[in-house]
């Protein structure tokens, strides 16, 4: 058997094959080792009784997840992994290289996550190369999620949010104060899916010009970062991954047709891509 994971930090999606056919399918919460650890990851992946029924049954893992970027934090994910599933051999890779197998194939291409977080990188047919973005939360995310949820929850608190949404925000949360929102950004785990959870705010209200108006111009720096920094971008397809671009895509189309950037795909998930390419290669 095969198992096959994309795992963002808020969920993880999960496809379980066995000769050449997709048997299985389910859902965890998101792995990222920035923000868990072996002991978490094992304790949350022993708590589903979907993976502990095959856990003696998988011969291969393949595990994309945001935040494995290195051999340091590829391996916590791995031992969390190793302890569950005793006699399966495991890899451990970026979601960038999730995101690059599922959209482009073997073509070359440029690659983008607009999810929970956001990052790009160049994938020349075989192998990606990444770039010096994938800052976090705090530092870059550009229109993410997170960044969108940042977005919303500052102009809220500084008074600035249009009179109608900050009604409509009033009547979702109830008031929120400056105290309740720094006590979850800086001393509450899980901070940039807290705030990324504020984003289902703005794509319940995507035709609203003020909201518009933020995530086309959150757009424009995620573009000019992290698509026209590569220098064939015009002649490359772009394609995207993740929620956001796929809610807010007909901005994304906007904003990309300013900037010359060539769409290929936007799909909100890469799981059943990413299970093609692995469970249909090993038939």
């Amino acid at each position: 058997m095969i198992l096959v994971c994309d795992s963002g930090s808020t969920k993880a999606d999960w496809i379980l094959g066995d000769k050449g056919k997709m048997t299985g399918e389910f859902n965890t919460i998101g792995f990222n080792p920035y923000f868990q650890d072996t002991d978490t990851i094992e304790t949350e992946l022993r708590a589903q009784p979907e993976i502990m029924a095959v856990s003696n049954q998988v011969d291969s893992i393949y595990f994309f997840g945001a935040g494995c970027s290195s051999k340091e934090r590829n391996a916590i994910v791995a031992e969390g992994l190793k302890r569950v599933f005793r006699k399966a051999y495991i890899e451990v890779n970026h979601d960038v290289l999730a995101s690059a197998i599922a959209t482009c194939g073997d073509q070359p291409g440029i690659a983008c996550i607009i999810g929970t977080g956001s990052n790009s990188c160049y994938f020349d047919g075989k192998e990606v190369q990444l770039n010096n973005y994938g800052l976090g939360y705090i530092l870059g995310d550009e229109a993410s999620g997170s960044y969108l949820g940042k977005l919303l929850l500052t102009h809220y608190l500084y008074g600035i949010l249009p009179d109608d949404l900050t009604r409509q925000f009033n009547e979702v949360y109830g008031p929120t104060g400056k105290d309740y929102v720094i006590n979850h950004v800086y001393k509450m785990p899980g901070a940039n899916v807290w705030l990324a959870s504020y984003a289902q705010f703005l794509t319940d209200r995507k035709d609203h010009p003020w909201v518009k108006e933020q995530v086309l111009k959150a757009f424009d720096t995620f573009l000019r970062l992290f698509v026209c920094s590569y220098p064939e971008y015009k002649n490359l397809q772009v394609h995207f991954i993740g929620s956001i671009a796929w809610f807010f895509r007909d901005l994304l189309m906007q904003s990309a047709t300013h900037h010359q950037v060539i769409i290929g795909k936007i799909i909100r998930k890469p799981i059943h891509d990413l299970a093609d390419y692995y469970i249909l290669r090993h038939a």
